[in-house]
């Protein structure tokens, strides 16, 4: 029998999210010349809009994007929505990943929140990956809760994962020149506390990451559905024709 809900284990949705959506993507030039990576289009929805309905549909209330390499062409879309959940944090400078989240801090609240990246695209599995983050969250064990693709169910992707996992969950670095089982895809669930003494100005979430491995608090599930690496032109273009024609490789017919 299918099921077109399954059952929601008791937990609390997290009010507030941040969607990093300031970056250069270097990567993605030339598109990103003249389009902000958020901006990017696949199957009729931008890759920002696609992180906003997932949130929307967890039932999250606020919603802060930051922006800053072409932030005109970001915020004029974001104002277009006309919708006050969005909430606008502007960068002069880029201030990174870290830098990014610890200034939208004030908006976000005191409570955990989930980070997104501006360029994660995913298909829900069995259930939504923020529900099943939600479910997982225990703020007396964990200060970052990671979503993780297993390496080998990632289309396109030619790196050498991120993080193991013990069986409690815990994680811990890839070992250099080693190949781990797991990548982050972009979405998580972080405790503001680990950012309040955080580093001035611009700084990667790895510096949260690494201080919660020291103390055993980097915690992380697996996706059971499906996630797109959207770093070059030609993973976008992998991603528009999967979204398209469906996402399961083509089989060659004898």
């Amino acid at each position: 029998m299918f099921l077109d809900r399954l059952p929601v284990n008791s937990c609390v949705i997290p009010n507030s999210a941040m969607i990093l959506a300031a970056g250069l993507g270097k990567r993605m030039l030339p598109l990103t010349e003249r389009i902000p990576k958020p901006m990017l289009v696949i199957s009729g929805l931008t890759i920002l809009d696609r992180a906003i309905e997932h949130l929307l549909k967890a039932g999250v209330k606020k919603i802060v994007i930051n922006t800053s390499h072409l932030a005109a062409k970001l915020e004029e879309h974001i104002i277009r929505r006309s919708d006050s959940r969005l909430v606008l944090s502007t960068e002069e400078e880029l201030l990174e990943t870290g830098g990014g989240v610890r200034r939208a801090l004030p908006s976000l609240g005191k409570e955990a929140f989930y980070v997104i990246n501006g360029d994660s695209v995913w298909v829900d599995g069995m259930k939504s990956p923020l529900l099943r983050l939600a479910e997982t969250w225990d703020a007396n064990q964990m200060d970052v809760l990671l979503m993780l693709a297993p390496l080998s169910s990632i289309q396109n992707f030619q790196g050498l994962g991120d993080f193991t996992m013990d069986q409690l969950g815990r994680l811990s670095r890839r070992s250099e020149k080693n190949v781990a089982p797991f990548s982050y895809m972009g979405i998580s669930i972080v405790n503001p506390a680990i950012l309040l003494d955080a580093p001035e100005g611009a700084f990667s979430l790895n510096w949260a990451y690494d201080r919660a491995i020291t103390s055993n608090r980097l915690y992380g599930i697996v996706h059971d559905g499906l996630w797109y690496h959207i770093s070059t032109p030609t993973d976008l273009e992998l991603a528009r024709s999967r979204f398209i024609n469906g996402h399961s490789p083509p089989v060659p017919f004898f």
